[in-house]
């Protein structure tokens, strides 16, 4: 499968948390080189927005949506391409070129940075829980880094006038 290069309505990019949330639209009811966008969709992608100075970048090719007047396509972005984003967010409302390029990377290794700490555990067949007795508790802090304490704020921390 080749680099497919499309003509798109860059619709938008949203950001939340963990990613950026690209989507474009194609006009019209024909989609150029359909079956390999459908084959690539739910899989990594490597990205590029050819009126851009972000370059290539690696995106999980969320979904593909068609109705009688357009095409929509969306990806996620992750992990350290934040300053390619940044080089995105002035072309979002325009018509761009889009090249969307299969990947060798995987989902879990996409989504690998994201990773945290988490508490091991079992459930028993009555949905009780039982974790470990090396887990540490609240009970198990000394008393001073339990107890909250107030934060006052004078009129030169604000941060909103």
């Amino acid at each position: 499968m080749s680099k497919i290069e499309l003509n798109v309505l860059f619709k938008k990019i949203q950001k939340d948390d963990k990613k950026e949330v690209l989507e474009f639209h194609i006009q019209g009811d024909t989609l150029p080189s359909s079956q390999e966008l459908v084959q690539m969709a739910g899989n990594i992608v490597v990205l590029e927005v050819l009126e851009s100075k972000a370059g290539t970048f690696p995106a999980e090719f969320k979904s593909i949506q068609r109705d009688s007047k357009k095409t929509a396509l969306k990806f996620n972005v992750t992990g350290d391409s934040d300053d390619k984003m940044i080089d995105l967010y002035p072309l979002a409302g325009f018509n761009s070129k889009l090249t969307p390029e299969p990947s060798q990377m995987s989902i879990d290794e996409f989504y690998d940075g994201e990773d945290h700490e988490s508490i091991e555990y079992n459930v028993n067949s009555d949905g009780t829980v039982e974790i470990s007795d090396q887990q540490m508790s609240i009970d198990d802090l000394p008393e001073e880094e339990t107890a909250t304490t107030a934060v006052e704020i004078d009129d030169d921390d604000k941060l909103f006038d």
